[in-house]
């Protein structure tokens, strides 16, 4: 398994350990790419289609593809890109679940992101892995971006360049409030100052779905929702 690496953001200096999504090779390899220890991790700003993507070689069958690019985001709202070196390609067996996670679950299966349909697939899908069934588009449209619902949880998705805002958070709780549901957020962009910080008073999950299609907590609220399931 590739062990974590530590991440600094550059914005707050805030060091997080970075695990690289496993994403499958067309021959059914777990393949991920290789973090470039002690290299700076850079803020996205304006995304690129280049840049979105690095080659990696499978170390199975030497097959060679394209692969999202790994990104983080911080706690204060910055999402970075994390390095990555050339050519080589660790194989780890599984992404591991937070310590104090009850029971093991499966290794989460995501799918790239590639258009906010991906996105949206790929919030639906970790739903189903945090145990909420039956998930599907809600009924009530939020303001922006896009809504899911299942039993006893509602999420929105935005799936834009635009990070989420503290407005989007306070909509999205006081649906929660209304259908006597938990929220969750997802965003593809991070989150603009101060959405984080109402999310923690509210309770909140937030998570930043980096273009492997791999939800990473931001707040403490997402934490405890990986650790305790629906």
């Amino acid at each position: 398994m590739a062990e974590p690496v530590r991440v600094r953001c550059p914005a707050c200096l805030r060091e997080h350990l970075y695990q690289p999504a496993v994403l499958p090779c067309a021959c059914g390899a777990p393949v991920a790419p290789p973090l470039l220890r002690g290299a700076a991790a850079e803020p996205v700003s304006d995304r690129t289609w280049a840049d979105d993507w690095v080659t990696l070689r499978c170390p199975m069958c030497g097959r060679r593809d394209r692969w999202p690019r790994p990104e983080l985001g911080c706690d204060c709202g910055t999402l970075l890109r994390v390095p990555v070196q050339s050519d080589q390609a660790p194989v780890p067996s599984h992404i591991p679940l937070p310590r104090t996670a009850a029971t093991p679950r499966p290794a989460f299966q995501p799918v790239a992101i590639r258009t906010a349909r991906d996105a949206v697939t790929a919030a639906a899908l970790y739903l189903r892995w945090l145990g909420y069934r039956d998930v599907r588009r809600a009924d009530q449209r939020p303001v922006s971006g896009i809504g899911l619902a299942a039993q006893g949880v509602v999420a929105q998705i935005e799936p834009s360049v635009r990070p989420a805002t503290e407005r989007d958070v306070e909509c999205l709780w006081l649906q929660s409030m209304t259908e006597s549901a938990a929220s969750v957020f997802f965003s593809l962009a991070g989150y603009a100052d101060g959405a984080r910080t109402r999310a923690d008073e509210l309770g909140v999950p937030l998570f930043v779905l980096d273009l492997a299609g791999v939800p990473q907590p931001v707040n403490s609220p997402a934490d405890e929702l990986i650790a305790s399931g629906a």
